[in-house]
C-alpha cells in the first residue's frame, strides 16, 4: 500500500482502539483521516480497492466532531452497547483494509546494477511476412517491442509505467487468471525504475542485446523486473509482443489485436497440435529475426538513440513458456544466437530438426516444480528427447516449491498469489533472488566471459534448486 493509503486506516484504527474518554488530539483523527483521503486522490490517485476506506472515513469524521462537541453525550466505556458498536467499527475497519492489502499497487523491484534505465517501444511492419491470424489475410506482419536498456537520466525525463495502455491490458490479464475484468484497473497507477525513452548511456564496447519472448497469452511487459535487472548490468533487453498470441496488442494508432485462441488448439490431445503449433512458433521466431534485423538499422541510424550502442556480435534469446519454445526455435536456425535460456519452455511446438539436432550454443533451462512434476507429460518427454543433444549445455534445474507463473511478474499482483494460482509457496523474493541470479549470471558468463561461481558448481546458497533429471 501507498503512504496515505498505509495513514487512512491507522488514524481510523487509533480512534477505534483508544479507550473512552479520548484525548482531544484522537478525537480529530478521524478528521486527518479525511484529510489524508483528500491528499491520497490529489498525490496517489483513486482506485476502487480503496472505496469501503472512502466510505468510512468521512462516517467517522463526522460522528468524531460531533461528539468533540457534545463530550457528555458518549456512553460510558463499560456500556455493553458502545463496546458491541466500537467493535463492530473495528472489524468492518479491518475488512475495508484488506481489500487494498490484498489487491495493492505491485511494485517492480529495483535492479541491483549500478546503471540508470530507460525504456522504449517500437512498432515494426515485417512487409516479407503477411499475418496468419487477423481477419485480413493480406496485411503484413505488425507487432510491437519494447526496449531497456542503460540510460543517461536527464530532469525531463518521465517515469515509465509497467505497461503501456493498462487501461486496455488489465482487464484482459484479469480475465485471462479468471478475476472479474475490473479486478486489475490499478495496474494503471504502476511504474518502474525505468524513464521513457531516455537517451542511450554511450559506451566504446557496445552493449550486448538479449530478446525476450513471453508465452502463449503473455505480453511484452511480463518479465520486466528481469529485463531491468539485465539492463542495470550493461545490457539492451527487447520484449517482442507476439499479435494475435499475446493477451492482447495495442498499437500506437489504437488498433487493439486481441489474442486469437484459434491459433493454438484448445484440447492438447488435438493430433494437429504440433502442427498449429509449429505454425505459431515458426512465426515468433521470425518476429526475433526481424526484431534484430530492425535494431541493426537502429545501430546504423544517426538519428536513432541506438546509433553505435550496440554489439550485435553478442546476442542472447530467452523466453517463458511458449516463448521458451520460439527461443529454442529461432537459436536453432539463427546463427546470430550466441546463448539461449529456457523457462518452463513450451517443447511441442518445437521443430523435429532443432529437437533432434540440439543446439550448438551455450544453453540453460530453468523449470518450475510444478512442470517439471509432469514427468510424463508429452512436453517432458520431448524436452527428454532434446537435452541429450545439446551442444554446450550449461544446466537443467528446477526450482522447487514453484509453479508456471514464477517465471514472470505476474505473482507480484498480490501476496495471496498461491491462493490465485499465480505461483507456488516458495517465498516471492527468494524466487526473484534465484532465477534473476541464474538469468544474469549466464548471461554474464555466456556474452561478456565473466566467470560465474553459480555455474562453476562452487555456489550452494539455492538450497531450492536441484538438477533436473
Amino acid at each position: 500500500m501507498r503512504p496515505f493509503e498505509i495513514i487512512i486506516p491507522i488514524l481510523l484504527a487509533v480512534y477505534l482502539i483508544w479507550s473512552h474518554p479520548r484525548p482531544l488530539w484522537v478525537r480529530f483523527a478521524p478528521a486527518l483521516a479525511l484529510l489524508a483521503t483528500l491528499l491520497h486522490f490529489v498525490f496517489e490517485g483513486y482506485r476502487w480497492q480503496m472505496i469501503p476506506l472512502y466510505v468510512l472515513a468521512p462516517i467517522f469524521a463526522l460522528s468524531s466532531l460531533i461528539k468533540i462537541t457534545k463530550a457528555d453525550w458518549l456512553y460510558p466505556p463499560s456500556n455493553l452497547t458502545m463496546r458491541l458498536v466500537q467493535g463492530g467499527a473495528l472489524g468492518l475497519l479491518a475488512v475495508s483494509t484488506a481489500v487494498p492489502v490484498l489487491l495493492p499497487i505491485p511494485k517492480i523491484p529495483t535492479p541491483s546494477g549500478p546503471l540508470a534505465i530507460g525504456t522504449v517501444l517500437y512498432e515494426f511492419t515485417d512487409t516479407s511476412r503477411t499475418e496468419l491470424y487477423s481477419e485480413n489475410k493480406e496485411e503484413p506482419r505488425k507487432f510491437m517491442i519494447q526496449a531497456w536498456y542503460p540510460a543517461t537520466i536527464q530532469e525531463s525525463n518521465q517515469r515509465a509505467p509497467w505497461m503501456t495502455n493498462a487501461e486496455i491490458f488489465a482487464p484482459a490479464i484479469a480475465t485471462y487468471i479468471s478475476l472479474p475484468s475490473y479486478f486489475l484497473d490499478h495496474l494503471a497507477l504502476v511504474d518502474i525504475p525505468a524513464f521513457k525513452e531516455a537517451q542511450v548511456a554511450q559506451t566504446d564496447a557496445g552493449y550486448p542485446v538479449i530478446v525476450f519472448s513471453h508465452g502463449w497469452n503473455g505480453f511484452n511487459a511480463q518479465n520486466t523486473g528481469q529485463a531491468l535487472e539485465l539492463a542495470s548490468h550493461g545490457y539492451v533487453v527487447i520484449a517482442v509482443q507476439h499479435t494475435y498470441g499475446a493477451v492482447v496488442t495495442v498499437f500506437p494508432d489504437g488498433t487493439i489485436a486481441p489474442n486469437n485462441p484459434k491459433a493454438l488448439p484448445e484440447d492438447a490431445d488435438d493430433p494437429n497440435y504440433e502442427v498449429v503449433a509449429r505454425k505459431l512458433v515458426d512465426q515468433w521466431a521470425g518476429d526475433i529475426s526481424f526484431t534484430l534485423d530492425q535494431f541493426d538499422g537502429l545501430n546504423k541510424d544517426a538519428e536513432s538513440i541506438f546509433f553505435e550502442t550496440l554489439d550485435l556480435s553478442r546476442v542472447g534469446v530467452y523466453g517463458h513458456s511458449t516463448g521458451g519454445g520460439a527461443a529454442i526455435q529461432f537459436c536453432g536456425t539463427d546463427p546470430r544466437c550466441k546463448a539461449v535460456l529456457g523457462m518452463d519452455p513450451f517443447m511441442r511446438p518445437v521443430s523435429e530438426e532443432v529437437i533432434n539436432a540440439g543446439l550448438p550454443q551455450p544453453s540453460f533451462f530453468m523449470f518450475s516444480q510444478s512442470w517439471a512434476d509432469l514427468t510424463d507429460s508429452k512436453n517432458n518427454q520431448l524436452f527428454n528427447q532434446f537435452q541429450p543433444n545439446l551442444g554446450d549445455n550449461q544446466g537443467v534445474i528446477v526450482i522447487s516449491g514453484t509453479k508456471h507463473f514464477d517465471f514472470s511478474d505476474l505473482p507480484l499482483l498480490s501476496p495471496i498469489a498461491p491462493q490465485l494460482g499465480l505461483k507456488g509457496p516458495l517465498n516471492g523474493p527468494r524466487v526473484i533472488e534465484i532465477v534473476d541470479s541464474y538469468l544474469l549470471n549466464f548471461f554474464e558468463m555466456t556474452l561478456k566471459k565473466q566467470p560465474s561461481d553459480l555455474f562453476s558448481g562452487n555456489f550452494t546458497d539455492f538450497k531450492e534448486v536441484q538438477e533436473r533429471n
